[in-house]
Order: structure tokens, then C-alpha cells, then sequence
């Protein structure tokens, strides 16, 4: 099955893409304070990030080397640091993330979806 690993990290792709668009879509409209003060908001967003960390994981390096202009080590370790953050994540990098990142994020996994398409 040679053909199907190559396949498969399509999938991860389609996958980081929906959990991007999930975030933008929980925290559409909302200020940082209203984000925070929300906890189920906060909390699906915040798994959302992890799982983008997640899919990325599974991404070969040969993609990942291709795609640089994903910054995959960073999304990987800001998935490690939420899951493991016990005593308390930064809100303030979390805005950061969902504000900055996340929509840069999304147009750099959609020219990878349709370049790569099915």
C-alpha cells in the first residue's frame, strides 16, 4: 500500500483546515474578554487548537519539509504546551494565536488542499 500513506495526510490536512475554521467560527465577533469569559467557548476553541496540533503531527516531514511556510514545529509545540499547561494557559497568547495565526493559517492549508486535491 504504497500509495496509501501518501493519500492519508490529505486527510490531516482537511482535518488542521476544519479546526482552523472552527476557531474563527467560535470567536467570530467576540472580544478577547467575552472569549475568556465564555467557558464552553473557550474551552472548544482550546481543543480545536490542540487537535490542529494533532493533525499536524501526522503530517510526514517530506510534506512538511515542502510546505515550510506552515510553521509545523510551532503549531506541534503550541499543542504539547495546551495539553500539558496544568497551572494555566496565557490568554493573552491564545488571542494572539486565534487573532493572528489561525486565519494565516487557513490560507496557507487551503492552497495546500487544492494543490494536492483529491
Amino acid at each position: 500500500m504504497p500509495d496509501g500513506k501518501s493519500r492519508e495526510w490529505r486527510f490531516y490536512i482537511g482535518d488542521m483546515l476544519g479546526f482552523c475554521e472552527a476557531v474563527l467560527r467560535y470567536t467570530e465577533g467576540l472580544s478577547q474578554a467575552d472569549f475568556i469569559a465564555d467557558n464552553r467557548t473557550y474551552d472548544a476553541t482550546l481543543r480545536n487548537l490542540e487537535l490542529i496540533g494533532e493533525a499536524a503531527c501526522q503530517v510526514p516531514d517530506h510534506i512538511r519539509e515542502k510546505h515550510d511556510e506552515i510553521p509545523w514545529r510551532q503549531i506541534i509545540a503550541t499543542r504539547n504546551r495546551l495539553i500539558h499547561a496544568y497551572l494555566g494557559i496565557d490568554d493573552d497568547v491564545i488571542w494572539s494565536i486565534i487573532r493572528d495565526d489561525i486565519p494565516e493559517l487557513t490560507v496557507n492549508l487551503k492552497a495546500i488542499d487544492q494543490t494536492h486535491d483529491h
